[in-house]
């Protein structure tokens, strides 16, 4: 899709609302709903997707009037940003669209998150991502391999720019690949094990890219997780925490999520496998003496995830819960420092990787 069709859809949109005033009529649009009873999960594509249950925002009702002029003013920043051709960040855009109504004492917003659903209202209306929308998210994340890229007229070499890799920003999709030479990716949630894996060159030494996040996985990360999967046919391996909370990041970047379920197709790797921690890794390297005990909230996620459609009939991950639970505790992947400051670059992961010792 080009930038004459993202702004295309989003002239119908303002179009269209006009029209329905030069009618009289009480303007409206539809949005898709974006809530659990509308997602469902497709056992073809092995994805989380959108239902096509779908709600009317009218501007003379006064429940919806607040939230049907927040998506209007949304769409109207977009459609300047398109134009002038320059991204802002989610923050930016809640700035633009702050302000008091005239006549009244009523904040048009006041929590960036309300400018935030706006803007995935945008996405499931029109069909276009946010960063097609030109609107951007922070950076969260690193990248190390042997690979060259061009972005913005740039070339970038990952494996030549120091002890911090490369920034990944949340716009992905202009990046071009110029060389890809590596076996696999290895995706891990902290930034701190992709550091130690950075300082010891485990890219370099196994032919193979290294990228991490801090904490849940970027838009901008997924996507380029995907690009490399498909694009160069890399297998994607993901290393978490052992923990429910771990296992839900590898869920989603395979599966998707459900408030992210209407961008399943560009953001979802169904042939990712998960590395690791395990509970077999727990018992094999003698790691329970470092394990952190399990809270309320840990408990009430174990349930919630192990009754995920992808996960409740699959016996291996079962038993990752049903061990989790028998613990009474979790791990931290950095509990493996304890056997050795590299041991995850030099013995772990060689091993687990060579035996092919995946969860799917």
């Amino acid at each position: 899709m080009t930038k004459k069709d993202v702004k295309n859809a989003l002239n119908e949109f303002g179009l269209d609302l006009v029209n329905q005033l030069k009618k009289k009529k009480n303007p409206s649009f539809n949005v898709p709903t974006r809530t659990l009873s509308n997602v469902f999960f497709d056992e073809k594509s092995k994805t989380l997707k959108l239902g096509k249950k779908e709600s009317a925002r009218t501007f003379f009702n006064i429940g919806q009037a607040k939230k049907f002029l927040q998506t209007v003013e949304v769409a109207a920043v977009t459609k300047n940003l398109i134009d002038i051709d320059k991204n802002s960040s989610l923050r930016d855009v809640y700035y633009q669209v702050k302000r008091t109504i005239p006549g009244t004492k009523i904040e048009l917003v006041e929590e960036q998150t309300e400018t935030d659903k706006a803007i995935e209202d945008l996405e499931v209306i029109t069909g276009f991502s946010r960063e097609q929308l030109h609107v951007s998210a922070n950076k969260n994340g690193s990248v190390a391999g042997n690979v060259v890229i061009e972005d913005k007229g740039d070339v970038i070499d990952w494996g030549k720019l120091g002890s911090g890799g490369w920034s990944i920003p949340s716009i992905v999709e202009a990046i071009q690949f110029k060389k890809v030479k590596a076996d696999y990716v290895l995706y891990m949630e902290k930034a701190a094990v992709w550091e130690r894996l950075h300082e010891d060159r485990f890219w370099a030494k196994n032919n193979c890219i290294i990228m991490s996040s801090q904490g849940q996985t970027t838009r901008g990360i997924r996507r380029l997780l995907q690009r490399l999967a498909d694009e160069h046919k890399l297998p994607i391996y993901v290393l978490t925490d052992y923990d429910p909370w771990g296992f839900y990041i590898y869920s989603v970047v395979k599966y998707g999520s459900i408030a992210l379920a209407h961008a399943s197709e560009r953001l979802t790797i169904p042939s990712v496998r998960f590395l690791g921690i395990t509970a077999e890794d727990i018992e094999k390297y003698d790691l329970k003496k470092h394990f952190i005990k399990l809270k309320d909230t840990d408990i009430a996620r174990i349930k919630q995830v192990s009754q995920y459609d992808w996960f409740k009939d699959n016996q291996a991950w079962q038993n990752q819960f049903k061990k989790m639970k028998q613990f009474g505790a979790k791990a931290e992947i950095q509990a493996l420092s304890s056997r050795g400051i590299s041991f995850i670059s030099e013995k772990y992961l060689p091993e687990k990787i060579k035996k092919k010792d995946f969860l799917d």
